[in-house]
């Protein structure tokens, strides 16, 4: 058996590793060691299978289509007919409906009238789109020039091969991929098992919602953003509430989430100058690093394990700012659950586009600005931000549809420069 590598021996498998100020790049390398895929596999009904992770390759038992068959409704003839013709003239001798093989003979100079996705009758290559033909009482008429042998045949096979690999093993099931499932004639899949997360908010100025205003206190709104972050990634998700900076509750609450959840995201309690409470209970469960990266909202986050009961889940300890949550869920803990969830076909993290305003910055830290994108009449990007950048303004949040990603190393981008981007 494998064992996990340890947190130091990740750590020291990163060059110049620095907890006190580290790089966002390095951040995801040191996640990318630490976490791994869940293993089980249950199988379910294709209608429950939507947003689901593949759990092994599917392989088609079945040639997709399973018959040479046409491609739209027209008229279906010997293709080599149309070399050296200026029109050609064809006597419709039948008709080819969609579900049954048409069983006559066609001779040249003779064509059988077909439905979409009918059986193409033996010895025809070709289909003329009805609206391309002039239609008489007994024949129809193909323009010259229009058509080429073989147009509007779809071939056995041409979408799968019997025996081909039809899904990936880590694919994420969609709804084309649920349509292709059925089309295979397969009633059900085998997924990954649902990753199970448990998160709470930390602080004792932390109120849930029901609660009586006081002076001092904020309602929780980051357990709300986690939830629909996580309910988005398809994740059990497993509410732990708000847990109020008392030593034997944060012990509790992180013992249980450690023995129900493959991973356990908390909000407030890593930042420095805040109660030691938390941090010392993380450390005293598990095997947890704190970080100061290099980033702009989000600096302080807490990484590791806790272990109970012989079994370990993942610790995301996030800060407690509203924005700093949602964007240190996106850039870090987001990539990291979706390896642990066996996801292999993610979409590419960044796009680009063209800055419509100065975004000012020093090197030294990766910044992440909400921003608008938008696209203009040339099909190219182009971005925005909402005006204030403050790690506690939600409602750019709600305004933004991306992140602009400026990164560790970039300076101040000009209007018309090309920026990374993190599609909502």
């Amino acid at each position: 058996m494998t064992h996990p590598k340890s947190l130091a021996e990740i750590a020291a498998n990163l060059q110049g590793y620095d907890p006190q100020a580290l790089p966002a790049s390095d951040v995801l390398k040191f996640l990318s060691q630490l976490v791994t895929p869940v293993t089980e596999l249950e199988e379910v009904p294709i209608f429950d299978a939507l947003n689901r992770v593949i759990g092994t390759d599917v392989i088609s038992p079945v040639d997709v289509p399973p018959h040479d068959n046409s491609a739209m409704d027209g008229y279906a003839f010997q293709g080599a007919q149309l070399e050296g013709q200026q029109e050609l003239s064809l006597k419709v001798v039948g008709t080819a409906l969609a579900g049954k093989a048409w069983q006559g003979k066609v001779k040249d100079g003779e064509c059988v009238k077909i439905m979409t996705g009918a059986i193409m009758p033996t010895g025809l290559d070709t289909v003329a789109p009805q609206e391309l033909c002039t239609v008489m009482p007994d024949n129809i008429r193909i323009p010259a020039k229009m058509l080429r042998a073989g147009d509007n045949r779809r071939h056995c096979g041409e979408d799968l091969k019997k025996n081909s690999p039809a899904i990936g093993k880590g694919a994420w099931a969609t709804p084309a991929a649920v349509g292709l499932l059925a089309s295979l004639g397969q009633p059900s899949v085998k997924v990954v098992r649902r990753l199970k997360v448990a998160y709470f908010s930390t602080g004792d100025e932390i109120l849930s919602l029901g609660e009586a205003p006081r002076e001092g206190a904020v309602y929780d709104s980051n357990r709300y953003t986690v939830f629909g972050m996580l309910q988005h990634l398809g994740c059990d998700m497993i509410d732990m509430g708000v847990v109020r900076d008392e030593p034997a509750l944060l012990e509790q609450a992180f013992t249980k989430a450690a023995q129900v959840a493959d991973a356990v995201i908390t909000s407030g309690g890593v930042s420095v100058g805040e109660a030691d409470f938390t941090k010392a209970m993380m450390k005293k469960l598990g095997d947890v690093v704190f970080w100061k990266i290099a980033m702009r909202p989000g600096r302080p986050m807490a990484v590791g394990r806790l272990t109970q009961n012989n079994r370990s889940a993942i610790l995301f300890g996030l800060p407690g700012n509203p924005v700093a949550v949602m964007v240190t869920f996106l850039a870090f803990v987001k990539p990291a659950l979706q390896t642990m969830m066996g996801l292999t076909d993610t979409p590419p993290p960044m796009g680009r586009a063209k800055t419509l305003e100065i975004l000012r910055k020093k090197p030294g830290r990766t910044e992440y600005q909400r921003g608008i994108a938008t696209r203009n009449e040339q099909g190219e990007w182009l971005v925005r931000t909402t005006g204030n950048q403050g790690s506690g303004v939600l409602s750019s949040m709600v305004q933004a549809n991306c992140l602009i990603v400026l990164s560790h190393t970039q300076s101040t981008a000009q209007v018309g420069d090309w920026v990374d981007v993190l599609m909502f």
